[in-house]
């Protein structure tokens, strides 16, 4: 399999978190982490209607995509200061075989989408039982 790089995709991500334009807007900052048997992945979407937000999954890669919409226009409105990035946001992260993506559920509440992903049956741990193939026990005396 061949993977593409690109060397200067960090420093393209910190400027553009800095920087973000309606063509290329700021970054969808995230947390990812496992609680039990499950992986949970926070995404934080301020001020994003829920409506906005598309949740895909094609081949374990999971794409998060969501709009900011600009405020609506008037005659009566005058922006005065536009500091918020306005725009579709974007992000793919590649699960492993280990999770459930059959069964991942979503969550939105106070601006956080809170994507909860089961890990696998098949990759949940296991004891394994251990037998002997001698019978009995012997016992040697010296």
């Amino acid at each position: 399999m061949l993977m593409r790089t690109d060397p200067f995709r960090e420093l393209e991500r910190v400027a553009q978190q800095a920087t973000g334009t309606w063509s290329k807007p700021s970054a969808m900052p995230m947390d990812a982490y496992r609680a039990g048997d499950e992986f949970v992945v926070s995404f934080d979407l301020p001020g994003v209607d829920p409506d906005a937000i598309e949740v895909d999954i094609e081949r374990n890669v999971l794409t998060v995509k969501a709009e900011r919409r600009p405020l609506p226009s008037g005659e009566d409105v005058q922006m005065q200061v536009c500091e918020r990035s306005l725009g579709v946001f974007s992000r793919q992260l590649f699960l492993g075989d280990s999770l459930d993506t059959g069964h991942i559920t979503a969550g939105y509440e106070a601006g956080v989408l809170t994507l909860r992903i089961p890990v696998a049956e098949k990759a949940k741990p296991r004891r394994v039982a251990i037998t002997g193939t001698r019978p009995e026990r012997k016992e040697i005396n010296a």
